[in-house]
């Protein structure tokens, strides 16, 4: 596929650095607090969690969940500009209009900060677990479809009725309706294969892709593009996420690597020499040109995955090199 260009690709003038955290890894409700605190103090506009109830390599089942809804909920009265959402709530979990009522509450006690991220759900394991139904790829995907209508449904203006395969719903005016409007931002991601891209163009307001290179992130824009060319809109934003590990300097970047390799179990020194595929592990000087040539690609905004939670002057740094971007 040939690389997207204008007017195929959404371009913008800088690429806007969010935090995104592995909720699964046991981060108390404590560590939540700071890293809030922390973004709102170094300028970090948002802060993403992901949507799981186990670890999900197995290898750590003291590391504990707390339920992402209900942790955005609190953050969302523990905060006053911070924005909040999910990467991504599985649609395997709950059932969408329960769904929808959570993230409108959220959505009122954060005076209109909040964002869902909606997928099919991926991880047998955690479902088989905690007793969540796991169907077939192909039906998870319709039940995902049936979610973006009832979540939508339970959003709008006018009574809402849908009678669907998995859910039926008659007569509903759900109130109250969200602060946002006319509903708060929702999130579509995976690798922008057919039938994603297809629901994402009709549904999402977003499209997040995990872990890409730079080709891929061309290829999937191009294809996310495409897709709302086809449904008659215009293209919507595309973000990213993957793992980020800053440095203020090399001595500083080979420690915190290395901090993050002994939480993923790898080698000493492994992760800085030969990083997973898509992340950024560099000095926040690199890591600019890295980000500016996502941003060239289309990309509207990184999720910066941070794994050492605990680890706030990170999410300092991550807030220098948004400040430095901004006014770059």
């Amino acid at each position: 596929m040939k690389s997207p260009t204008a007017p195929d690709r959404v371009r913008f003038a800088i690429v806007q650095l969010c935090l995104m955290i592995e909720g699964q890894e046991g981060v108390s409700w404590s560590q939540w607090l700071a890293l809030a605190a922390a973004c709102e103090q170094h300028g970090i506009p948002a802060l993403f969690r992901s949507d799981h109830y186990l670890n999900l390599d197995g290898q750590h089942p003291e590391r504990g969940a707390l339920d992402a809804w209900a942790t955005i909920t609190a953050l969302a009265a523990a905060t006053t500009t911070l924005r909040l959402g999910t990467m991504v709530s599985p649609a395997t979990f709950r059932h969408p209009s329960a769904l929808a009522k959570m993230v409108t509450t959220a959505d009122h006690v954060s005076g209109g900060r909040v964002e869902l991220g909606l997928g099919a759900g991926w991880h047998e394991r955690e479902h088989e677990a905690y007793g969540f139904p796991f169907p077939p790829t192909g039906e998870r995907m319709e039940i995902l479809e049936e979610q973006l209508q009832v979540v939508l449904g339970n959003w709008g203006e006018a009574p809402f009725s849908f009678t669907g395969r998995h859910y039926t719903l008659r007569d509903l005016d759900a109130q109250p309706k969200p602060v946002q409007q006319p509903h708060p931002p929702l999130i579509m991601g995976g690798l922008a294969g057919p039938r994603s891209a297809a629901l994402a163009a009709r549904y999402a307001d977003e499209y997040n892709t995990v872990f890409p290179t730079l080709d891929e992130v061309r290829e999937r824009q191009a294809r996310i593009a495409a897709a709302c060319a086809r449904a008659g809109r215009e293209p919507m934003p595309f973000s990213v996420m993957t793992g980020v590990i800053l440095g203020a300097d090399d001595a500083d970047l080979r420690d915190r690597a290395d901090r993050v390799g002994r939480l993923r179990g790898d080698q000493p020194g492994g992760l800085l020499a030969d990083p997973p595929s898509g992340w950024i592990v560099a000095r926040s000087d690199r890591a600019a040109e890295l980000l500016a040539e996502l941003r060239d690609a289309g990309v509207s905004r990184v999720m910066c995955q941070h794994l050492a939670h605990d680890d706030l002057d990170a999410v300092a740094l991550l807030g220098q090199l948004g400040a430095a971007l901004r006014t770059a």
